[in-house]
């Protein structure tokens, strides 16, 4: 692991331009990737991907937040800020791999779920809800990936999950640091006091047991060696996929809702 970083500097890293998005980790980290669209119900959201493909020769679907390597792919996938109708896809393709016995594996790389008044009308908050809910009985093994930014009910509805990890900059906060200091101190220029007070950070999310591993990144960050970043993801995937798929469902679906169960507990 590299040299230990502050949140603001970690931030920094993971809004780096370049920073590498989910469709440039498909291709280096799984085959045969065939992608699946809609949600049944209204339409299909770009913000996120879903699909299934191969983990070495483990069948696997993947689902993941899009976001956009430019201005023009960050339009398209509405800078990484999900639909109602794409949970609502999501939670369809992971019912389909409940049904087919395939791993989940989800990617969360969003500031959070899409705030607008269309949103609001098709419902966002009860497509979270639905998802977080559902998640938590899938009798399949879930595999979740923060890659970049963890934000808020948007990230949590791809969160629930038997194993979470995170790349070594990534972050996991209930808003952003911006957010935060508008609400608190109705001053947004303090986002960096308030990212240093937040406890977002991968080793942060470990330390209160809501993560499990950390996946180390080259140094200076994902976007200075694609290749090394996709082979620690893919080699972390393919130990616990493996080790999860070997338990009992039952044991499995009962350890994800202690560890959920115990995320907060403090004593005074």
């Amino acid at each position: 692991m590299s040299e230990k970083k502050s949140a603001w500097e970690g931030l920094s890293i993971v809004h780096t331009k370049g920073r590498p998005t989910i469709r440039d980790y498909i291709p280096l980290v799984f085959n045969d990737f065939y992608e699946m669209h809609g949600d049944r119900c209204f339409g299909d959201d770009k913000a996120i991907l879903g699909g299934i493909a191969r983990l070495d020769k483990q069948p696997v679907t993947i689902i993941a937040q899009v976001k956009g390597r430019d201005l023009n792919e960050n339009k398209e996938c509405n800078f990484a800020m999900p639909n109602p109708e794409g949970y609502r896809k999501a939670l369809r393709l992971a019912k389909q791999a409940e049904k087919f016995h395939r791993p989940i594996i989800c990617f969360i790389d969003t500031p959070g779920a899409y705030p607008g008044i269309e949103a609001e009308e098709r419902g966002i908050g009860e497509a979270i809800a639905k998802n977080i809910s559902d998640f938590m009985t899938l009798r399949t093994p879930i595999i979740s990936i923060v890659l970049g930014e963890g934000g808020s009910g948007g990230a949590l509805a791809l969160g629930v999950c038997d194993e979470l990890a995170m790349l070594e900059n990534a972050q996991y906060s209930v808003l952003s640091p911006r957010g935060f200091a508008s609400i608190l101190w109705k001053d947004a220029s303090r986002e960096q006091e308030a990212s240093e007070i937040m406890c977002i950070t991968a080793e942060d999310m470990v330390r209160l047991g809501v993560a499990e591993a950390i996946i180390e990144e080259p140094p200076g960050g994902a976007h200075n060696d694609l290749d090394k970043i996709s082979e620690n993801i893919k080699e972390y995937l393919s130990q616990k996929i493996q080790e999860k798929c070997q338990k009992d469902i039952d044991v499995l679906i009962k350890e994800r809702y202690t560890k959920f169960r115990k995320i907060g507990e403090f004593t005074e």
